[in-house]
């Protein structure tokens, strides 16, 4: 009661001043709002924006604490297949041990740590200088930035890249709500383009490997997207890919998971689930065509986008972020379409572009990340359409009632 007392009366202190809203972010983020209603309401829900973030929180956690455990699995599966051992997994064997823990926290927590205390600075500061309460935006887009970064992402880069991501693609645009792009899509997207030799390649998904670069027993941690990309033969099977003991970003890896979190989200009401069911089928049509341009045999073994190509249609839902994408981003309320109609539009392209960006450029064989953005541009305008199509039907059966 100690703390509650103290932060109200710093509230109180400093009502009406431009650190006002500081003062409340920390208050009403601890505790409930002391402020009561003394007249009727017009509408009474039990959530709010941050019940709302706290629930897409929860659905994270799964992939978090995961991704903690297979960052030291990664590390030393790769250590092992640089001295040329064999590592098999084994859930209880040699996943869930305290030594991938220690190693997972030692280089996943630090990513969260910068990731939020960055991104509210920053939130913090224009709330601020704009005079405006803070946001609670940040707080589901300060857990995806580290899970969708690799593991070894320099803090200090990362730092950068969400300074940008805050500022440019949301701030900007007037804050949470207002902006047209995913803000933690934009912060991987600056990172992609400002420092790339840390985003791809083989030495960038494995704790350590980028480290021993260029050294003889130097480990690598190619991801299955990579090596396909190469025309090489993938060395996991199915059910390593649906479970998560792969290479690849921090949080992207195991699809049950995400699987179950899209569940959580959609029984929550807070997640769309046309948008992720149309963005699997996108994603579905897409691979069923290049699955057919190989079997007509148009392409050959020897092309650079033989790998892709030819992979199995529905194995490209089990492999890089794809999942991810369409569960915890494509969904997100502020940048995705808002009518029915358009949702199904906008998830479908999501999954049909996804598909053809990861097979068309080998160079980064990952396509979600450029789809959702491109699709954020694009989602008022499908909107617009669907809202002026229902318009002139609308219009027209008046027509036909008053002739």
């Amino acid at each position: 009661m100690g703390l509650k007392n103290n932060l109200h009366n710093l509230k109180e202190k400093y009502k009406g001043t431009k650190m006002a809203p500081a003062f409340n972010a920390i208050h009403t983020f601890l505790y409930l709002p002391n402020e009561t209603t003394h007249n009727g309401t017009h509408i009474k829900v039990a959530d709010d924006l941050k019940r709302t973030m706290n629930t897409v929180i929860m659905a994270l956690v799964p992939c978090l604490i995961f991704g903690i455990f297979n960052a030291g699995y990664q590390h030393h599966a790769a250590i092992n297949a640089a001295k040329g051992i064999a590592t098999e997994v084994s859930l209880m064997g040699n996943f869930l041990t305290w030594d991938n823990f220690v190693i997972g926290a030692w280089t996943v927590l630090p990513l969260v740590i910068v990731s939020y205390v960055v991104g509210l600075a920053v939130e913090f500061v224009f709330a601020v200088i704009k005079g405006h309460e803070v946001e609670e935006g940040y707080l589901v887009t300060g857990m995806l930035v580290p899970l969708i970064v690799p593991i070894d992402t320099p803090l200090w880069m990362l730092a950068v890249a969400v300074i940008f991501g805050v500022v440019i693609g949301k701030e900007v645009f007037g804050g949470t709500g207002m902006n047209i792009l995913n803000p933690a899509l934009t912060i991987r997207a600056f990172l992609f383009f400002a420092y790339p030799t840390w985003m791809s390649g083989d030495k960038v998904w494995v704790h350590g490997a980028k480290a021993m670069e260029g050294q003889p027993d130097a480990i690598s941690g190619e991801t299955i997207l990579g090596s396909l990309a190469q025309n090489q033969t993938v060395a996991y099977d199915w059910t390593d890919m649906f479970f998560g003991f792969i290479p690849g970003s921090v949080g992207e890896t195991s699809a049950l998971l995400i699987l179950l979190g899209g569940l959580f989200l959609i029984f929550s009401k807070i997640g769309s689930w046309r948008i992720m069911l149309s963005s699997v089928l996108g994603a579905v049509v897409m691979g069923l065509i290049f699955n057919g341009v190989v079997d007509a045999g148009w392409i050959s073994e020897s092309s650079k986008f033989y790998g892709l190509m030819s992979t199995d249609f529905w194995m490209h839902l089990l492999i890089g972020g794809f999942a991810f994408g369409t569960v915890y981003m494509a969904t997100d309320p502020v940048t995705a379409s808002q009518t029915n109609k358009g949702k199904w539009i906008y998830g479908f392209l999501i999954g049909f572009i996804s598909i053809m960006i990861r097979v068309f450029n080998p160079a980064y064989p990952e396509g979600v990340m450029l789809a959702i953005l491109l699709m954020n541009v694009f989602a008022p305008t499908i909107d617009h359409y669907v809202v002026q199509g229902n318009v002139k039907r609308r219009m027209k059966r008046l027509k036909l009632k008053t002739a």
